[in-house]
C-alpha cells in the first residue's frame, strides 16, 4: 500500500467515528515537502483527546493499512501514538481536543476531514521566529563543557565515552550550520542535506571520524573545536551574545596542563 492509500484508508476509517471531530496530515505532507521516505504524519480531533476509545479507533484504522509491527501508544507523550507497519509505513497521530489546536496553523496541516471548521480558526501562519539567544549561549557553553571533559576521559581510558563526547560535539556543529543558513522548514532529524550550503557539507565531510583510542579522541575533538568555536564566535557577536570569555579561558588552561594542548585556532 503506498502513502496515499494508507492516508486515504485511515481518512476512511475514522471519518464517521463518533466523537472525531477532524482528522489533518501534518509533518511534511502538511506542509507539502514529504517524498518516498517521510513518515506520514496525522493530527487527530477528538471531543475528549487521546482516550483509550479513541486509541482504539485510531489502532483499527491503522490496521487495515498493514499488520502492526510497531506500536507506541502514549509512552513518552502522553497525545503521541506511533506506528509502523509490515511494510514500514510509518505513521505517527497526535491527538488533541478542539481547545488545544492553538499551536497549529494553517500553512502546517492538510485537512483530510474537519465536520467542526476547526482549521478556519487557526492562525494562517506563525508569526516569524528568530534566534534564540539564550539557548545559544547555553550551546556555547556546552560545547566547552564537553570539550573540558577530554582530560576526564584520558585519565580514566574512557575512550568509548570520548567517542559519545564527539558525537555531542559534532551535533552542535550541526545545530550552529544550520542556525548560520536559517533554513524554514525543518523537518525531522532525518533532513539536513536540504538545511545546510554544499561548503557546509564538505566541512562535516572534512571532519575526523570519532574512533576510541586517545590520540585519535584527542585530535577528532581539536578538530571540532577547530571548526565549531570561532563560527560559535562569530554567530555570539551577531546576535549580541556574550562570549564565555573565562570559561573559554578556564577549559584551554585545564586541557594544556593536564594533556599539554595548545588551542587549534586564534581569537580575534
Amino acid at each position: 500500500m503506498d502513502h496515499d492509500e494508507t492516508i486515504q484508508t485511515i481518512t476512511n476509517a475514522t471519518i464517521d467515528s463518533p466523537g472525531i471531530h477532524a482528522l489533518f496530515l501534518s509533518g511534511s505532507y502538511g506542509n507539502g515537502m514529504a517524498d518516498a521516505y517521510s513518515d506520514i504524519d496525522f493530527v487527530l480531533v477528538a471531543d475528549d483527546g487521546a482516550t483509550d476509545a479513541v486509541a482504539e479507533i485510531w489502532r483499527n484504522a491503522v490496521s487495515q493499512t498493514g499488520e502492526i509491527v510497531l506500536w507506541w501508544d502514549r509512552t513518552t507523550v502522553p497525545v503521541l501514538i506511533n506506528a509502523i507497519t509490515e511494510d514500514w509505513t510509518r505513521t505517527d497521530v497526535v491527538i488533541l481536543k478542539p481547545d488545544q489546536m492553538g499551536s497549529h496553523t494553517q500553512n502546517s496541516l492538510k485537512t483530510l476531514f474537519d465536520h467542526a471548521g476547526i482549521f478556519d480558526g487557526l492562525l494562517e501562519k506563525a508569526p516569524a521566529g528568530g534566534p534564540n539567544p539564550e539557548r545559544f549561549r547555553y550551546q556555547i557553553e556546552e560545547f566547552f563543557r564537553i570539550l573540558g571533559l577530554m582530560y576526564l576521559a584520558v585519565g580514566r581510558e574512557e575512550y568509548i565515552n570520548g567517542v559519545l563526547g564527539t558525537f555531542h560535539l559534532r551535533n552542535l556543529l550541526v545545530e550552529l550550520l544550520i542556525e548560520e543558513t536559517d533554513a524554514p522548514n525543518r523537518g525531522g532529524v532525518l533532513h539536513l542535506n536540504r538545511l545546510i550550503t554544499d561548503d557546509q557539507k564538505a566541512l562535516l565531510i572534512s571532519l575526523p571520524p570519532p574512533i576510541p583510542n586517545r590520540d585519535a579522541m584527542i585530535a577528532t575533538q581539536l578538530a571540532y573545536a577547530k571548526a565549531y568555536l570561532p563560527r560559535a564566535r562569530k554567530r555570539a557577536h551577531e546576535l549580541g551574545v556574550e562570549w564565555p570569555e573565562r570559561f573559554e579561558a578556564a577549559t584551554w588552561a585545564k586541557l594544556k596542563e593536564a594533556l599539554s594542548i595548545e588551542r587549534p585556532y586564534e581569537t580575534d
